[in-house]
């Protein structure tokens, strides 16, 4: 099975007294989704861009099976918050880009675009340019494409941050559809605390001042709804109240440990 792993990461920016993160040990199988949050300057988007190949660490070791990672990579692929779509093509022409960089045949382009846009609930939508979708549509293009690769490993930097509550919803059974569809082991950072109950398989609490681990937990909410589980149904359990209380507790708490 593949393995993410940051080994005892320490991440120290030029011009900065302090390091930014310290000595986090992070472990990333094939099967987790496994969910970073804290409050703002924990490192949670460092840790993420080390694992990425777009910052190297002072400190520790970066690897994905065994072999150190020092740049980016096909076994690896990265969603932002903000979209990197080219708006000039179609949804289609997009997802089919990160094909043709892998060199496979423009039949078989179209259709395996066609294929992952259907994935992410988007089979009608092929011929869209980009500024005809709405935020979400435009995020599950990016995931279609970010899943072009067939990347071992997904990695997401609060792709559902910009949008609104509704749609943020919706696009949480979709990562959830997607990571159980795609077999990719995922690492995301976010924000919302809701949202990391739902989807991670395991949850790392990051606290500031340098960034460091103070508590995981392993909700187990993301295994229900892969079994077949309602999501809201999941949301309504009394156990997903006490989760939430016990996460949002180890955030505040980890600014005084």
């Amino acid at each position: 099975m593949p393995h993410l792993v940051l080994d005892k990461i320490s991440i120290h920016y030029d011009g900065q007294p302090a390091p930014a993160v310290e000595r986090v040990s992070i472990d990333v199988a094939g099967d987790d989704f496994v969910v970073l949050v804290g409050r703002s300057g924990c490192g949670k988007t460092s840790l993420l861009n080390v694992a990425a190949g777009l910052v190297a660490p002072a400190r520790g070791s970066a690897t994905i099976n065994g072999r150190p990672i020092t740049a980016p990579g096909s076994d690896r692929a990265v969603v932002f918050q903000n979209d990197a779509l080219f708006p000039w093509l179609t949804a289609r022409e997009n997802v089919a880009f990160a094909l043709r960089l892998r060199g496979v045949g423009p039949a078989e382009r179209a259709r395996r675009a066609d294929e992952l846009l259907a994935l992410v609930k988007l089979g009608d939508a092929g011929d869209k340019r980009i500024w005809e979708l709405s935020g979400g549509m435009r995020q599950r293009v990016g995931l279609a494409r970010a899943l072009a690769a067939e990347p071992q490993f997904l990695l997401l930097d609060e792709p559902l941050g910009a949008l609104d509550a509704l749609t943020r919803e919706r696009m949480q059974t979709t990562l959830l559809d997607l990571w159980t569809a795609s077999h990719a082991g995922v690492l995301m950072v976010t924000h919302g605390i809701e949202e990391a109950l739902v989807l991670a398989t395991r949850i790392v609490v990051l606290a500031p001042g340098p960034g460091r681990v103070v508590r995981t937990f392993e909700p187990g909410f993301s295994r229900r709804y892969a079994a077949g589980e309602p999501i809201r149904a999941i949301k309504a359990d009394p156990a997903f109240a006490t989760a939430r209380g016990e996460l949002t507790d180890a955030i505040f708490e980890g600014e005084t440990a």
